[in-house]
């Protein structure tokens, strides 16, 4: 009984001391700082030292549990605990050695009664209180708009009678005598060129053959005549086009920029994808060309111009206007909706996003009336004539008009017949306006290469506005003139400023999803195009994140300890490159995959090169970061990436770590800024090893076999995983040995259903067994599936006991025959879906106490359904991944369809608009499939009154709500015709295609608001999604290589931010755009606070709310130390002052900040 007696007074001791530890340390964390903390922050903290107190009380407990089952002479628990207590700071280890749950199958047999298999039951985690403005979105009203898109989508017919030369529209009339001496009306004419940074060339064929020769030729004729404008808007061009100019010409352009001839619009490095493209690649373009726009010519972008994108999203209005842009141009919006707004002179509106409800969001928006930007569509609802007034179609020219009436030269004998044929135009499109300011773009794509053409146009309008001056009875003036002159005089009209609504401006709200050029010709097509380029891109995007965050940290860790070494401008230039091709990669016909094949092969080189740049500064940095001594690091020494890609159609493949009985150091990065448990996997030599944290601790881990195919093990390679902590913002040293026995140690039990599995020997136990319905089950969840079809049926959460119908299966898609058929652009469907045929596939099951998984080998798709027993957000979810390959098929489209017993009423769903925000829309039976399909960048999810399911998505796909209590999910498309929208071809470049999906079900604590137009993410939503991208970024130590001294465990931050706060990005500046690149002291920070639904509880989040509170000193540690943050506009190029270090900066929900650092 002694030893009972010893063992407990050792436990209670031990549990004793951790606790003070833990209290002590909660209490000191900003010992020394400013004392006058928000009440707020001091709660949370208090909070915490309850949850401690509470979760060691509980341990104690377990612990007395323990000694009473050994005083009835249990020796096997007795040895279980001693080596409990043998390791270092391992009480939390408790439960994990003695508890376990069971897997069963339909019999409810117990399946795995040794403890290598068991699953782990972590203890529930107190839920995250919020309250407040935190709340204060989704609880509230609608904001006030006079047209809400959903409601216009409700409200029309969608029908489209023949509007005569106008086709979509009427015969649009006027008053005569309208416009007069007295009552002019001004017309602004815009001479612009669309340049495509890859489409059916690639960017640096457009650029030499085309664009370099467009803005020459621009150069020129603005020299030659103040009076002529110009407006362009990538930058991508004119960054190469810049670097080839000498002094003289570059002067020549900062003039005309100031006098106002030459207007960049935007500012982007590309004219962005509006669909596909997440909120952070949108942001860091806009940076990386707005930058690199003032730091070469001073010159601020004043308007924004998308007349490409193939619908468009609230979420670029946004950015636009927190970059400091007071107006926009629009083009591509459902010609009904054209209509529509036409009928009722709403063409123009201020812009208002979802949430707002204080307008301080509102832009003016500019919507383009008829079918498309050229000039036959561009000068009034005629095209027949308008395209007699484009004289790049005077003879000789390669362009003619469809109409057959040639343009005429303007002379004096018909300037007056040609100036009353072109101002009737004008003035009918005028009508369709509220002010007397009219907008007139004069160009098309890659117009005025050829120095004729630009003589052609500016000189015969030149003698049109010459002729008006002289015969201001006609009332019209019209001149060449910029975007930005155009707005200002809309704002002097109607006496409004640019910051300011005018008068009986309409107020919008919504999107311009899905867009639609003629009939039924609905593009959502390209939400799903060429998907693997899309999720290669969001890989890299996530990458390039923690890259820029990394660098900026080592590098800043030098400056403050005047070290050296880190080779901090040579990882900026890598860094710089990665950017400009993710940034390129974001054009309207990239990240759509609407190029030629020949084209996105040079996009998945850049991309490629653009990864392997980020591979590298990231793991120098971390590197550099986590020598103990600094000058032990070494360039390309100790650690890399977990992973490699050999070509840019190549799927990730993960290096193999080479375990020993010496241990073998692996750094776990976090980006994220809270602490973070999650499982990690990799790939090591042997199955039988030991994993150890940064504390020295034996964590619980698992080995599973590594599959070279559905029924051959690997002997060389076998998947680790554990779950591992980092903190926020950090970086953690775990160790990994080669271990024969190890009782926190399991290897993965094989099971197969309609296939005998491998026949060769192997250290898993593999079981046959014939079709029955099974389970898994992880702490939090467990999943039943088909015997049949190993597919997904229900899914029990079991903190509640709810079990969800969560029916999985495949659907198909062929192509429907005529004319005109489905494309890279448009989704042209032959019929409703039909049922992918799956009978009696191999399943193949591999279960243990960490990772438990189904893959289910099908037709076209290696299916994988994944629980994981983590105390993190991925132990709540549902993980499913699917690898495509359509290859072998014509005309297919395939879908996978997630049934559930959700009741969303009027088949309501939301989906996201660039992972940013969320958006309501309705399944209309009275639209085809086509129109009903919407882009998913980030999430999309179905409710009812207690119920949310949500499917969170790795990657950009097309998404659907068809039928009630369903999410249709696009997965990958192969077409062998081209849609006559300009590509000349169809989709037939198909390769093998991850994606990758997260499944939520959460209970609804107070039914949703019914007539709410968007929806926001819960608080474990948003951070699932965070986990889904942003992963722990894994370095192990290279081969034969001896790694000096580590820190064990570090973090950049003081604390952890609040839940709902973002850190976007940490971004090193460019010291200068003349010369080499080289990194600026200065950094950029990026913050957005997340929206939320407080109406549905969120658990097992280290993190707390503040209400938006964030103290700028105490952000980052001191080991970095902070002079100065000055808040600037979203771009950086406008500045709006200091901020305080030492007082709260309440952050809004939803809101984007920006600040310049001083370090």
């Amino acid at each position: 009984m002694k030893k009972y007696v010893v063992v407990w007074g050792a436990t209670f001791f031990v549990v004793v001391c951790v606790s003070l530890y833990l209290m002590m340390e909660t209490v000191s964390t900003n010992m020394g700082k400013s004392q006058d903390l928000d009440a707020r922050l001091i709660e949370g903290k208090i909070a915490r030292i309850r949850s401690d107190i509470l979760k060691n009380q509980h341990t104690i407990q377990e612990i007395k549990d323990y000694v009473r089952t050994m005083s009835h002479g249990d020796e096997a628990v007795l040895e279980k605990l001693q080596k409990v207590l043998d390791q270092k700071d391992n009480i939390d280890d408790l439960g994990d050695v003695l508890k376990g749950s069971e897997v069963k199958d339909s019999e409810g047999d117990l399946k795995d009664k040794g403890i290598e298999n068991k699953v782990v039951e972590f203890r529930p985690v107190e839920e995250v209180k919020l309250s407040g403005d935190t709340c204060s979105l989704a609880d509230g009203p609608n904001p006030r708009a006079d047209i809400q898109m959903l409601k216009v989508y409700e409200e029309l017919k969608f029908d489209n009678p023949d509007g005569g030369a106008w086709k979509q529209g009427w015969r649009v009339t006027y008053p005569e005598g309208k416009w007069n001496s007295d009552n002019m009306l001004y017309v602004f004419v815009l001479p612009h060129s669309h340049t495509d940074p890859g489409w059916v060339k690639k960017f640096t064929d457009y650029y030499t053959q085309q664009t370099k020769p467009i803005l020459d030729n621009v150069l020129n004729v603005l020299s030659a005549d103040s009076r002529r404008r110009f407006i362009y808007a990538e930058l991508s061009f004119f960054s190469l086009w810049w670097e080839s100019l000498n002094a003289a010409r570059k002067e020549t352009v900062k003039r005309l920029m100031k006098n106002g001839q030459l207007e960049v619009a935007t500012g982007g490095w590309v004219m962005n994808d509006e669909a596909n493209a997440h909120y952070a690649a949108m942001v860091d373009q806009l940076i990386e060309g707005n930058q690199y726009l003032h730091g070469t010519t001073g010159f601020t972008p004043r308007s924004g111009w998308a007349i490409d994108p193939f619908g468009h999203s609230p979420t670029m209005a946004y950015l636009l206007k927190r970059s400091g842009v007071t107006g926009m141009l629009i083009q591509r919006v459902h010609y009904t909706i054209k209509k529509h707004f036409a009928r009722n002179k709403n063409l123009e509106f201020m812009w208002r996003q979802l949430w707002d409800k204080d307008g301080t969001t509102d832009i003016l928006c500019h919507t383009m009336p008829f079918y498309s930007y050229d000039v036959p569509h561009t000068c009034g609802p005629d095209p027949k004539i308008c395209c007699q007034f484009d004289f790049a179609r005077m003879s000789p020219s390669p362009y003619s008009c469809p109409w057959r009436v040639p343009p005429q030269a303007i002379t004096d004998s018909n300037v007056a017949d040609r100036a009353a044929m072109l101002i009737d135009q004008y003035k009918k499109k005028a009508s369709l306006y509220r002010s007397n300011a009219l907008f007139i773009p004069l160009g098309d794509d890659f117009r005025y290469d050829k120095a004729d053409e630009c003589d052609k146009q500016f000189n015969n309008y030149q003698k049109i506005f010459d002729y008006l001056d002289k015969n201001p009875q006609l009332g019209v003036k019209a001149q060449f003139g910029t975007l930005s002159e155009y707005f200002n005089k809309l704002h002097e009209l109607t006496g409004s400023t640019p910051d300011s609504k005018p008068e009986d401006y309409p107020v919008l709200t919504g999107d311009f999803f899905t867009y639609a050029d003629k009939d039924d010709h609905f593009w959502s097509g390209y939400y799903t195009t060429r998907p693997f380029q899309k999720q290669m891109d969001r890989h890299i995007e996530t990458s390039l994140r923690s890259a820029e965050i990394a660098l900026t940290l080592a590098a800043v860790y030098q400056k403050k300890h005047r070290l050296t070494g880190f080779p901090e401008d040579q990882m900026m230039q890598l860094l710089v490159e990665a950017r400009r091709n993710l940034g390129l990669f974001q054009h309207h016909d990239g990240i759509t995959g609407t190029a030629k094949d020949f084209v996105v092969v040079d996009y998945g080189e850049r991309l490629l090169k653009a990864e392997n740049n980020c591979r590298t500064v990231t793991a120098e940095a971390v590197s550099f970061i986590s020598m103990a001594t600094k000058s032990d690091y070494k360039q390309n020494r100790f650690f890399d990436i977990d992973e490699t890609r050999p070509t840019h159609v190549s799927l990730i493949k993960r290096n193999v770590l080479q375990v020993s009985s010496e241990p073998s150091a692996v750094l776990l990065y976090n980006s994220l800024t809270h602490p973070r448990q999650q499982v990690v996997n990799l790939h090591v030599s042997d199955p039988n090893v030991e994993v150890t944290d940064a504390h020295g601790k034996v964590v619980t881990s698992q080995t599973d076999p590594y599959w070279t195919e559905p029924s051959i093990m690997s002997q060389e390679r076998f998947k680790l995983s554990f779950v591992a902590e980092v903190s926020a913002l950090g970086i953690a040293r775990y160790q990994i040995t080669k271990k024969r026995k190890n009782v926190h140690h399991s290897l993965g039990k094989v099971t197969y259903y309609n296939s005998e599995g491998p026949s060769e020997k192997s250290a898993f136990t593999v079981e046959r067994k014939n079709s029955m319905e099974f389970t898994l089950a992880s702490s939090h969840l467990e999943a039943s599936f088909s015997g049949s079809t190993g597919l997904l049926k229900t899914v029990k959460m079991k903190s509640s006991g709810q079990v969800h119908k969560s029916e999985v299966s495949f659907q198909t898609y062929g192509a429907r025959s005529g004319k005109e058929r489905s494309g890279a652009y448009l989704f042209l469907p032959d019929g409703p879906a039909k049922s992918l045929r799956v009978s009696h596939p191999v399943i193949r099951v591999v279960s243990g106490p960490v990772v438990s998984e189904v893959s289910v080998f099908i037709n076209h798709v290696q299916h994988v359904v994944r629980l994981q027993n983590s105390p993190g957000t991925d132990g709540r979810t549902v993980d499913m991944y699917n690898l495509v390959d359509v290859r072998k098929e014509t005309n297919y489209e395939l879908a996978v369809k997630i049934s559930t017993d959700i009741h969303n009423i009027d088949k309501e769903f939301f989906t996201d608009l660039n992972g940013f925000q969320m958006i309501k829309h309705k399944t209309f039976d009275k639209l085809p499939t086509q129109a009903n399909v919407y882009p998913m960048p980030a999430m999309a999810f179905i409710e009812d009154d207690k119920t949310r399911f949500s499917v969170l998505t790795a990657q950009s796909l097309g998404v659907a709500s068809l039928q009630t209590g369903e999410i249709q999910v696009m997965l990958d498309r192969t077409l062998n015709q081209d849609d006559m929208r300009g590509l000349g071809q169809g989709v037939r470049d198909n390769t093998l295609t991850p994606n990758r999906f997260k499944l939520m079900f959460e209970s609804r604590s107070a039914p949703p608001i019914k007539d709410r137009t968007s929806g926001f993410p819960s608080l474990q939503a948003h951070m699932t999604y965070l986990h889904l991208v942003h992963n722990i970024q894994i370095l192990p130590q290279k081969s034969s290589v001896s790694v000096p001294p580590l820190i064990s465990q570090h973090s950049f931050l003081s604390g952890s931010l609040p839940c709902d706060v973002h850190l976007l990005n940490l971004r090193s500046l460019q010291q200068s755009y003349d010369g080499p690149i080289t990194r600026s002291d200065d950094s950029a920070l990026l913050l957005h606070r997340l929206g939320l639904d407080c109406g549905i509880s969120s658990h097992g989040l280290p993190c707390t709310d503040t209400q938006g509170k964030v103290r700028l000193r105490d952000l980052f540690s001191d080991t970095l130390g902070v002079k100065e943050m000055r808040r600037t506009s979203l771009t950086l190029l406008h500045d709006k002052g200091p901020t305080s270090l030492d007082s709260d900066l309440t952050l809004n929900p939803m809101e984007i900040y920006s600040f310049k650092v001083k370090w």
